[in-house]
């Protein structure tokens, strides 16, 4: 039995006011707030109802802080597996997942190109693939980066998105944390400038390495940024955390963080800080 019925059966809709929303039209905050994407996307990714910093990968990064066109560098590297691991899936039929899904190669690109008119180098991660995870890859091309970046004389941008080391590759991952530090110290020595950007999440061998070597490490508003997540924290210490424990917004009171960035200000800031470093007339 119906609770309700139409009186007037002679109402009819019209085809064209039936149909759904085409897929991805629309943009559903965390609060609820609800945005068109194109409107999303004219805003840089960040909601203008409740200013919610949308995830995004290195795509949208790249469109925001280059001028224009950029070139990739090792775009064709790609992880294997050379320990035939497996859980609950072999990390070969992940690896073959994640680029399917994703479009990518791996959980960075490097991107060569200017910004504000002058040379500059980003290395961006793709949270997407395999949880932003830092693997054999990820390392070898944040070092390549580095590399690039010296040869061409040019700061380097590091954007975190990572859920960590990748278990997958064991050890080897885990070599990815003194490797990439390690390699920084090339671009320190050539007195070039580095600047990392932390989004949300950064976490894990991520954090405790390339991240937070930057010259100036800033970061996006309420990002997470933490080694052990929250829940582990809690779990092991048996204590309540404070609230916003491992917010950007935290991390910047405790003199963790430089200074948090709205991505809307994101290529503005980021190369004031590159010229503040390294003593040139500032950039309009």
């Amino acid at each position: 039995m119906s609770w309700f019925k139409r009186t007037n059966k002679n109402i009819n809709t019209k085809t064209k006011e039936k149909k759904d929303i085409p897929a991805g039209l629309w943009y559903k905050t965390p609060t609820g707030k609800i945005i068109e994407t194109k409107e999303l996307a004219e805003n840089k990714y960040v909601s203008p109802e409740d200013d919610y910093h949308v995830h995004i990968g290195s795509k949208e990064y790249f469109e925001i802080l280059f001028d224009d066109k950029f070139r990739e560098i090792s775009s064709g590297m790609t992880s294997i597996d050379f320990l035939k691991f497996q859980d609950q899936k072999k990390y070969s039929d992940r690896l073959k997942d994640a680029k399917v899904k994703t479009n990518l190669n791996e959980a960075i690109r490097v991107g060569f190109g200017k910004s504000f008119g002058k040379d500059i180098v980003i290395a961006c991660m793709d949270f997407k693939f395999i949880g932003g995870s830092m693997g054999s890859v990820v390392g070898e091309k944040i070092s390549l980066s580095i590399d690039y970046a010296i040869k061409k004389k040019c700061p380097l941008v590091a954007i975190s998105k990572s859920g960590g080391a990748r278990m997958m590759e064991s050890a080897t991952s885990l070599m990815q944390m003194a490797k990439t530090s390690a390699k920084l110290n090339d671009l320190s020595e050539a007195k070039l400038p580095y600047i990392s950007l932390c989004t949300d999440p950064t976490t894990g061998g991520t954090t405790a390495s390339f991240a937070m070597l930057g010259d100036i490490n800033i970061a996006e508003p309420k990002a997470l940024i933490a080694f052990a997540g929250p829940r582990v924290v809690k779990d092991t210490t048996g204590q309540e955390l404070p609230e916003g424990f491992q917010k950007s917004e935290f991390l910047l009171e405790k003199g963790f963080l430089d200074f948090i960035t709205h991505r809307k200000d994101l290529k503005k800031k980021i190369n004031l800080y590159i010229d503040l470093i390294q003593n040139n007339p500032l950039r309009k």
